[in-house]
């Protein structure tokens, strides 16, 4: 941290009465974001610091300050700087999905309490769910995101794109959104998984599971969070859970004929597309950021990525990937020495 910066952030401590708080720093996640624990005498809070030059804290406001409206349990802004980045959010604990799960707790009880909030937020109307701030999921943001696998899993595969394998790889993709954008349509909190999930004790119903990381938030198709959810490119989930939670989720829907089946086509493309994003993410963190820790997750994300493609919706698409992706290079890239 610059001397500035430290400068800014305890002028914003200040400001928000916690000057003289004990601070813990938490480890980091895959973005320019950083956390600090705050206890002062009784009380604890939480801090973001989000350099302006990398993050911009304004979509998390709007997105939290509209969920807490929808009566779902997401962090209470409790003091914010927006022009410098930081906020004094609510203290959810360390009680995530995760580290229970690592604990050894209930597996389908947590991910049928993850299902049910999503149940329960994409039974609200559509107008209401996604306001007209709300950026839609369009076909610009889905193409921008699947091209990474093209911009950087490819070349550190040593992997060739011409102009035309390119040119077709973004046909395809637009053939297929389009069956997405035919679906119905809520609000998509794109990261949803146990890392960015909280048991909460003290509350009920969905309002037990403290939301994380939505900040970048879309209007977009309702298969895509629970798609994250069961298909998480960091743990496996066995398919007899993920089996369950769709059919919890299809159930309490009530999708049938074939509405469901558009939903397991959206549901299919979007994860197809989301595993291409992520494979070039992690590889992106490695070559570009200097984080290899992402890598070890890429042999996973090929999996899925490959069980995917068997979907007959996704035939083209697996076409071009068996053309230009060898299956022996569908690995964990090796780190740069």
């Amino acid at each position: 941290m610059t001397k500035a910066r430290a400068h800014q952030l305890n002028a914003f401590l200040k400001d928000a009465g916690w000057a003289a708080a004990r601070q813990t720093p938490l480890s980091g996640d895959a973005s320019f974001r950083r956390y600090i624990r705050l206890a002062l005498n009784n009380q604890k809070a939480m801090m973001m610091d989000a350099p302006p030059t990398h993050e911009d804290v304004r979509p998390f406001v709007l997105v939290d300050k509209h969920l807490r409206m929808l009566d779902f349990s997401v962090p209470e802004i409790l003091f914010e700087d927006l022009v410098n980045g930081f906020l004094l959010l609510e203290d959810f604990g360390d009680a995530t999905f995760t580290n229970l799960l690592r604990s050894g707790a209930d597996e389908t009880a947590l991910y049928a309490l993850a299902t049910d909030v999503l149940i329960a937020l994409h039974a609200i109307d559509t107008v209401t769910a996604t306001p007209d701030w709300l950026p839609p999921y369009d076909d610009t943001r889905l193409q921008t995101e699947a091209a990474l696998l093209l911009d950087w899993f490819m070349p550190a595969q040593g992997l060739a794109v011409s102009t035309q394998a390119r040119a077709d790889y973004e046909r395809i993709w637009l053939d297929l959104f389009a069956h997405v954008h035919s679906g119905p349509r809520t609000l998509v909190l794109r990261d949803y998984h146990v890392d960015n999930l909280m048991q909460l004790k003290g509350r009920e119903s969905v309002k037990a599971c403290g939301l994380l990381d939505f900040q970048d938030a879309l209007a977009g198709h309702p298969a895509y969070d629970l798609m994250s959810l069961l298909q998480d490119a960091r743990r496996d989930i066995p398919a007899t859970l993920q089996a369950a939670m769709l059919e919890r989720y299809r159930d309490a829907m009530n999708i049938v004929g074939t509405d469901w089946d558009d939903f397991e086509r959206a549901y299919a493309i979007l994860a197809a597309q989301r595993h291409a994003k992520v494979i070039g993410i992690f590889t992106r963190l490695d070559r570009r950021d200097g984080k290899p820790v992402y890598l070890k997750h890429i042999n996973r994300l090929w999996h899925l990525l490959d069980r995917t493609l068997e979907h007959p919706a996704l035939r083209d698409m697996k076409a071009w990937i068996d053309v230009h992706i060898p299956a022996n290079a569908r690995t964990e890239p090796r780190l740069i020495s």
